[in-house]
């Protein structure tokens, strides 16, 4: 546990709600609650061969279809927001099924205490980072 960057963060106070509680374990919850939005920076190629709709998958060419299965052939795959996945998928499938499906899939919430890599924060981390 990184306790000065917990001081920190709760001397600024959360970037969505505000201030924390001044009660250690509601601070605690506060700073657990998943509500940051994330977007994981990359996923298993197998995972974007996945999400990919069959109809449009079918109606590539034979050189997209190649070129889709050798950026899914990856063991990782960058898919950020310029990305490998969303610059070839988006030259490859447009705006379709398939980019949707990535778009949800890349995209989820994480607590504070993940964001800032504290991990699970408890009361007692509270109280002591206040104390320091």
């Amino acid at each position: 546990m990184d306790y000065q960057a917990l001081k920190a963060e709760l001397l600024a106070g959360h970037p969505t709600t505000g201030a924390y509680d001044a009660d250690a374990a509601v601070a605690a919850t506060q700073l657990n609650a998943e509500n940051r939005p994330y977007v994981i920076p990359s996923m298993p190629g197998h995972a974007l061969l996945d999400l990919t709709d069959p109809t449009e998958y079918q109606a590539l060419t034979e050189g997209e279809k190649a070129q889709w299965l050798a950026l899914t052939g990856h063991d990782t795959v960058n898919t950020e927001v310029d990305g490998m996945a969303q610059i070839i998928g988006m030259d490859i499938f447009g705006a379709g099924t398939t980019a949707s499906n990535i778009g949800s899939a890349r995209s989820t919430t994480v607590s504070r205490a993940v964001e800032l890599n504290l991990g699970l924060v408890r009361a007692g981390d509270v109280e002591y980072a206040r104390s320091i």
